[in-house]
């Protein structure tokens, strides 16, 4: 079974700041965001290809990056969409003529796991991605989180005038966790939850764990331990 990593760089960083997009910038030893993300699943075993999602104006810095460093297992840099998903959905529709030509017979196994990495998320371990492909061997679905270790607070805001933000419950963080990068399924599984998301007026959903849970809820999605140092880049201070 193939395991394909697709690194969702098509994002513009806006809360970086600047007009560089911000898994382009350096970090402190003089790689890019983007360069360390790939990194981490070119020199993983269990990966066997690999495909950018790169905003449209950038894909000549994702190609030139390749040639720089050499990747063997990088074999595709599409153009990503305005929100997420969008991109998400452009990385699923660029296998989808490989997957039908290898449709799994019954009983078979999908030819296919594609896993969703965010670029801003460059310190993934190779303990997390060797989980990761061991949990498939067994699950259709498997996401990555860390345990909630502050309180939470679900609140009440005032929609109609604004009074300010009020603490409406205290839940148990015990039941809940964070939500990190890789999120892998198998190829027919998050197809079919996009289709059945793009089939609605507004897709909701902040991952593609989140269109999995919420467009295809049959299919139990199983939770590897993360790390905090796998984190995500999402300010100027994030970058020291």
């Amino acid at each position: 079974m193939r395991n394909i990593a697709v690194i969702l760089a098509g994002g513009t960083g806006s809360r970086v700041g600047g007009s560089t997009p911000k898994q382009l910038l350096a970090l402190p030893d003089g790689r890019s965001i983007l360069e360390h993300a790939i990194d981490a699943f070119e020199q993983a075993p269990c990966i066997d290809e690999i495909v950018v999602v790169m905003h449209p104006d950038h894909m000549e810095d994702a190609r030139r990056l390749s040639e720089q460093n050499g990747w063997r297992k990088l074999t595709k840099i599409i153009p990503g969409g305005t929100e997420r998903w969008e991109s998400s959905w452009h990385a699923i529709l660029a296998y989808t003529d490989e997957a039908n030509d290898q449709l799994p017979k019954a009983n078979d196994q999908s030819p296919m796991n594609l896993w969703f990495h965010d670029a801003a998320r460059p310190f993934v371990s190779q303990r997390i991605l060797s989980d990761i492909a061991a949990a498939l061997e067994e699950h259709e679905a498997v996401s990555v989180a860390v345990p909630v270790t502050d309180t939470l607070y679900k609140v009440q805001r005032n929609e109609v005038q604004d009074t300010g933000t009020y603490i409406r419950e205290v839940p148990e963080r015990v039941l809940y966790m964070r939500a990190q990068t890789p999120q892998a399924f198998r190829y027919e599984v998050v197809f079919d939850a996009y289709v059945r998301a793009l089939a609605e007026e507004k897709v909701i959903a902040t991952d593609d764990a989140g269109i999995v849970r919420r467009y295809a809820p049959n299919h139990k999605i199983f939770i590897v331990p993360g790390e905090e140092t796998n984190r995500k880049i999402t300010y100027t201070e994030d970058l020291k």
